[in-house]
């Protein structure tokens, strides 16, 4: 993230809203937001502090160790698997839904505040510029916070009527409980929040800060998982024509952050930072360390990996596909015939490689929207419409595209004998291209039933609890909210199934 060591005073003001005894307190010389903002070179300052609240690394620790992207390592110490989560248990009182609920509302809380400063501030017309950009950053970063706590907490997100979280669209007051709004009114604040930042926001495109570009990426996401395809095919559709797909050498380059090819927005990581995420298993991983999701020291076999690639994702990607250089670490041991090996644990070793590191182990920028996902939107597009098949303006089209540059070779051009399979090769392909990246658990919540594909760990991989499959109508494809709301909020409802 942007470096924070020159607003430090400025940061005074952004708050844990849920930590009430904090906010009682009375300190002499603590900063208003009224007297920390009063120009826009305030705000811009101000804005890094938010920035600074948002962290993906909890979810890319839940998606991968829920689902079936992992398995447990050699050097497992109890990861995983004492706090129940690669065994489906998920409760009221498991770290992920605390963690993912915590930091989305400390997210909320710091981009309230800016916003509310800002309608103190009357900047000078040269400063105008500098005010609309910061403030539509914030709008735009509220409206990914909502939209992040409906993707976990909501029980489905084509339901207008369904449940999703609390709405924040204001700094609550300290002894105020309130109730969960429905997805259609977290998606109208969005909406509305996007607007406001697209009538606002400068930059047209920039990988790390909010841009115009970022609020497409998102209206994209969210269209597809509403089941809007006609919006996803419009906003994915500006994305592609705008950023090409990476070639295999720009892909490697892109995940050890030394190019942005196909970057829309990422949140950047530097050593020097100081990071507000929560890991979600409990393991002690520091938010941020994208990394240190899956081993202790560094990202090679010598470097402590309590999880490693599950077999059964492993055994879909091709050697030749520069997807294996960049997910599987070139220190593992692949054992030519796993499931006869006498001892699975140790010799056969699959290090997960993509967060290697760049300036120190383990750690990498954290990619939010990139281009080959809005190209998965896109396909999604086509097959609901029911152009799954074709050389061009199709799903098969757009995968053999993005297969081509992957492979740096003209790939086969698949067909599909119906739907339900053009779904399936979709999910296929989202779970080699986004991999690791916080995807997996929600894509299948979604359109698993539509692609006739649900959790699939390796029978070796699962060995160690039974725990193999999982349908995607579960209730544990929504996340339960967690017991430091429901203890203190009297008007919180809980999720079916908890």
């Amino acid at each position: 993230m942007k470096s924070l060591n020159n607003v430090m005073l400025l940061l005074a003001v952004i708050l844990i809203w849920s930590c009430n005894d904090a906010i009682d307190i009375q300190q002499p010389g603590r900063l208003g937001a009224e007297e920390a903002f009063q120009s826009a070179a305030d705000l811009e300052q101000g804005i890094l502090g938010v920035y600074n609240e948002f962290d993906v690394t909890q979810e890319i620790q839940f998606n991968a160790v829920f689902t079936d992207e992992i398995s447990i390592g050699f050097d497992n110490g109890g990861q995983g698997l004492g706090n129940g989560e690669y065994g489906f248990i998920l409760n009221a009182g498991s770290n992920a839904p605390t963690a993912l609920w915590i930091n989305q509302y400390d997210a909320l809380n710091a981009a309230n505040r800016l916003i509310e400063a800002a309608v103190q501030i009357t900047p000078e017309a040269d400063e105008q510029a500098a005010y609309n950009n910061a403030l539509g950053e914030a709008y735009a970063l509220r409206a990914f916070a909502h939209f992040q706590l409906l993707s976990y907490f909501s029980p489905d997100y084509a339901d207008d009527s369904a449940l999703a979280a609390i709405l924040l669209d204001f700094v609550p007051t300290v002894d105020q409980q309130l109730p969960r709004a429905t997805n259609a009114e977290f998606y109208a604040l969005i909406e509305s929040d996007l607007n406001q930042a697209a009538n606002l926001l400068t930059v047209e495109s920039s990988a790390t800060f909010v841009s115009q570009d970022f609020v497409t990426a998102l209206r994209a996401r969210i269209a597809a998982y509403r089941g809007n395809y006609g919006q996803a095919a419009t906003f994915s559709q500006e994305l592609i024509d705008k950023y090409p797909l990476a070639n295999r050498a720009e892909y490697e380059a892109m995940f050890l952050d030394a190019i942005n090819t196909e970057i829309i927005f990422k949140l950047e990581r530097t050593i020097n930072d100081d990071y507000d995420g929560q890991g979600s298993t409990g393991s002690g991983t520091a938010g941020g360390w994208a990394g240190a999701n899956f081993a202790f020291v560094d990202g090679t076999i010598d470097g402590s990996p309590y999880f490693e690639m599950g077999r059964s994702l492993f055994n879909q990607i091709d050697p030749a596909d520069i997807r294996f250089d960049v997910n599987i670490n070139n220190t593992s041991i692949i054992s030519p015939d796993y499931q006869s090996a006498a001892d699975f644990r140790n010799e056969d070793i699959l290090v997960i490689g993509k967060y290697f590191g760049n300036e120190k182990p383990l750690l990498n920028d954290l990619k939010v929207f990139i281009a080959s996902e809005m190209l998965l939107i896109r396909a999604e597009a086509y097959a609901d419409a029911g152009n799954f098949n074709g050389a061009s303006n199709s799903t098969a089209a757009l995968l053999k595209q993005l297969r081509d540059a992957r492979f740096g070779a003209d790939t086969a051009l698949p067909t599909f004998a119906n739907e339900a399979e053009a779904f399936g090769a979709i999910l296929d392909e989202r779970r080699l291209e986004l991999a690791f990246e916080g995807h997996r658990w929600k894509d299948l919540k979604r359109i698993g039933a539509r692609g006739n594909r649900a959790i699939d760990r390796d029978p070796l991989d699962c060995a160690v609890n039974g725990a193999c499959n999982l349908p995607v109508d579960d209730f544990r494809f929504t996340m339960p909210i967690p017991l430091v709301e429901l203890n203190a909020n009297n008007n919180i409802q809980q999720n079916p199934g908890y």
